[in-house]
């Protein structure tokens, strides 16, 4: 049996992968044999299938007020070590004052952040890497003159075929005369293998319109609120390996075009799960559906099945995110983080505050893969020999 030192190589390697990325990150300064170690896709991808299996945390974006009196984002790390809290020290140069700033979701340790304006960063908050992409390959301007392009969604996901990481954009275009719904969309897609963004030719079902924490990614694809041709609610999802789009029909119970009636789409023990709640009110019920069969035999369609109401609760404003199976991150309406246990039915105040409204959140892991490629994600059939 090889050793490192007095350790066998596999006893290294255990004690290795346990560690968090800022320690690797000092480890690779050790010697070259380290450095190359740490560096190899191999080990790399090891390490993030451990931490995502030991240690997924929740990413939170707020907003703070400073002492000058200016709103600043702030992203922090809720952990599930008695639900601690750390700020992270990423540079948010771009988008540290944007008061749209959106998380445009996860993948392997990277997320994307936007405004929908200006420019779309990939960042890695645990190795505090980041890098804009490049410009858009469509034009700022329509070739008809009474035409207005704007950037309608954006979603940032894994494309399990290639083993990479993809962002997909659609650019609508609307008539000047104001109407509610795009004259026609176009759409592209940036992947990390290439480093560049491509058109690609594909119908978009329905048009994407915003509501509070939906935008989610789940089981190889990218999920919009969106609104059909026939003004009915629905889901649009992008395939990120596929490139296609399906629409999915909301809960036969949510699906009246209701205002007053805020829908959330999250990921929950292995499936997506909607939650409907009133938008006002102190008192507040949230009822939860969960999607069978998503995805089994090709079909992305699945079917909805009521699971719980939650509540009512006081002065509860929206979910933010399910964790740990039987908890629920949600926004008080004081700017205060509170934990709902599902089982317990406890509501626990997190000494999270922000400015109302102001929260988004992805279940994140920590990672060592590098926003601009070269990190390629292995088949489940490779081996872990690192040659030595």
């Amino acid at each position: 049996m090889e050793v490192i030192g007095d350790l066998p190589r596999e006893l290294f390697l255990e004690i290795l992968l346990r560690l968090p990325v800022e320690s690797l990150i000092r480890c690779k300064c050790v010697c070259k044999y380290w450095y190359t170690l740490i560096s190899n896709p191999k080990f790399i991808e090891l390490h993030l299938k451990y931490n995502c299996n030991n240690n997924v945390c929740v990413l939170l974006k707020r907003c703070l007020l400073t002492c000058l009196g200016e709103k600043e984002n702030m992203l922090s790390l809720v952990c599930s070590n008695g639900f601690s809290f750390v700020n992270l020290d990423v540079d948010l140069s771009l988008y540290k004052k944007e008061p749209c700033l959106q998380l445009l979701g996860h993948c392997d340790g990277i997320i994307c952040l936007s405004n929908y304006r200006d420019d779309i960063v990939l960042c890695n908050p645990a190795t505090r890497e980041s890098m804009v992409l490049p410009e858009s390959s469509f034009p700022c301007y329509s070739p008809s003159s009474n035409l207005i392009p704007q950037t309608s969604a954006l979603g940032f996901g894994y494309d399990a075929k290639t083993h990479h990481c993809k962002v997909v954009r659609i650019v609508s275009y609307w008539d000047r005369s104001g109407s509610d719904l795009p004259q026609h969309s176009r759409v592209e897609v940036y992947s990390l293998a290439t480093g560049s963004w491509k058109e690609i030719d594909v119908k978009v079902l329905a048009h994407v319109w915003y509501s509070p924490c939906f935008e989610t990614y789940f089981n190889g694809a990218f999920h919009w609120y969106a609104i059909d041709n026939n003004r009915n609610e629905v889901i649009l999802s992008f395939h990120m390996g596929n490139e296609a789009f399906q629409v999915i029909p909301m809960p036969s119970a949510l699906s009246l075009y209701d205002y007053s009636i805020c829908r959330s789409l999250f990921v929950w023990n292995g499936r997506i799960a909607l939650v409907g709640y009133p938008r006002e009110g102190t008192k507040k019920s949230f009822e939860i559906y969960v999607m069978t069969e998503y995805g089994v035999r090709g079909s992305w369609r699945g079917s909805w099945t009521k699971i719980m109401t939650i509540g009512p609760l006081m002065k509860v404003e929206m979910p933010l995110a399910f964790w740990k199976n039987d908890e629920i991150l949600m926004e008080g309406s004081d700017g205060l983080v509170v934990s709902y246990n599902l089982k317990t039915q406890e509501l626990k105040d997190l000494p999270i505050y922000g400015i109302p409204k102001s929260f988004a959140t992805l279940v994140y892991v920590n990672s060592l893969v590098s926003v601009k490629g070269g990190n390629q994600m292995l088949d489940e059939g490779n081996n872990t020999d690192f040659g030595w």
